[in-house]
């Protein structure tokens, strides 16, 4: 880890010490991999305006996300199977957030559970929640969410169906993983991996797991689990949803000005401009191209949050400088994580707070507030 410079050099390590089917989880895009590809090369087309002869002696890369004072404009986003990464992944991750002073966001399909989350927070945390068909399912789910403590819930509404990802479908990922030959090959060159899981022993969703009628095992739970889409989904079940819901309420997966205009009627507190990291449409556009248009459409009516491509403090300033209040990072901080635990969460955020702070005073601002389009050569 001493000589790691970069979050490439953490996904590298990644890459080699978690196992295959789980490293592509992360890494992997829908179909061709277009969208995932576009989000990474859009922000890399966006040009910084240098700035010299500035005093940029009090920079500080301190925001507010959502009414909470952050040390950084980001939040981890919430990701599937992070236990799976490493032990105990999800616990893991919060401790860095917590450490670094950002919002951490459990995903609902995580190993721990929010529970588990809760007696290992020091401090609230955010739950993403999917509308799923068992609505008696979603309520229970989100009445052990309040008496942990939760307060603030991202409703994901862009996976009313699966995307198809290939490179699960070749690696057999499913629930539980299948034991084919090509994997247990593959098992056999992550010894450290392999010991680390048998000791902590939990591979289980541990939010669904036990919580859910006429599930007895994992063969049953991931039967569920794949019936749970539900393309019926509309906007009336996010109203309900917002008058049930008393804390904050984030609507994640817009990534039009139409859907945009419907979020607002809902009254959330905040959008996430989001394409799922290319994992569900691909061929859709990248989310920082779309950006602009849809804080235009939002017009200070509520916070705009924006994920997908963001890697660096670089990408993060690109962000803020487009319109976005704050950035939401999955596999960044997961490469950080598949490398070395807490401690690789921890360098993940470190760099990219050393990237953003650097990137201010080379564009000569010296707080996030004063970042806009004019830092900017090139728009998305």
């Amino acid at each position: 880890m001493k000589r790691v410079a970069s979050n490439s050099d953490l996904r590298k390590i990644a890459r080699r010490r978690v196992p295959k089917m789980f490293f592509d989880y992360v890494d992997g895009g829908a179909w061709t991999e277009a969208t995932y590809r576009a989000n990474a090369d859009d922000l890399a087309r966006i040009r910084l305006k240098q700035r010299v002869a500035v005093d940029v002696s009090r920079r500080s890369a301190k925001s507010t996300i959502l009414g909470q004072k952050v040390s950084l404009p980001i939040g981890m986003s919430p990701t599937g199977l992070t236990g799976m990464v490493w032990p105990n992944g999800e616990i893991e991750v919060l401790k860095a957030c917590e450490g670094a002073g950002i919002p951490y966001c459990l995903s609902t399909v995580s190993i721990a559970s929010v529970e588990d989350v809760a007696n290992a927070a020091s401090a609230p945390f955010w739950f993403q929640v999917y509308m799923v068909r068992d609505r008696d399912f979603i309520e229970k789910l989100i009445r052990r969410v309040e008496a942990a403590g939760v307060n603030t819930l991202v409703l994901t509404l862009d996976l009313q169906m699966s995307g198809q990802r290939n490179k699960d479908i070749h690696n057999g990922l499913s629930s539980p993983p299948k034991p084919t030959l090509r994997n247990i090959a593959n098992l056999a060159t992550k010894p450290a991996w392999c010991l680390n899981m048998l000791r902590y022993r939990k591979m289980e969703f541990g939010n669904l797991y036990g919580h859910v009628s006429q599930v007895s095992s994992p063969k049953s739970l991931s039967k569920w689990t794949d019936e749970q889409f539900d393309p019926t989904l509309n906007w009336d079940d996010v109203k309900r949803l917002r008058e049930r819901w008393k804390g904050k309420l984030v609507l994640k997966g817009i990534l039009s000005p139409e859907d945009t205009g419907l979020a607002m009627d809902v009254g959330p507190d905040a959008i996430v401009v989001s394409n799922h990291g290319g994992r569900q449409l691909d061929g859709a556009p990248s989310t920082i191209e779309v950006l602009p248009n849809i804080v235009s459409t939002v017009a200070g009516r509520c916070e705009v949050l924006i994920d997908g491509g963001f890697t660096s403090g670089q990408d993060v300033f690109k962000g803020l400088a487009l319109g976005a209040d704050g950035v939401m990072m999955g596999r960044a901080l997961l490469y950080g994580l598949g490398a070395g635990g807490r401690k690789g969460v921890a360098k993940a955020l470190a760099m990219i707070r050393h990237e953003l702070e650097t990137t201010m005073g080379l564009c000569g601002v010296n707080s996030t507030a004063e970042i806009g389009p004019e830092n900017l050569f090139h728009k998305a």
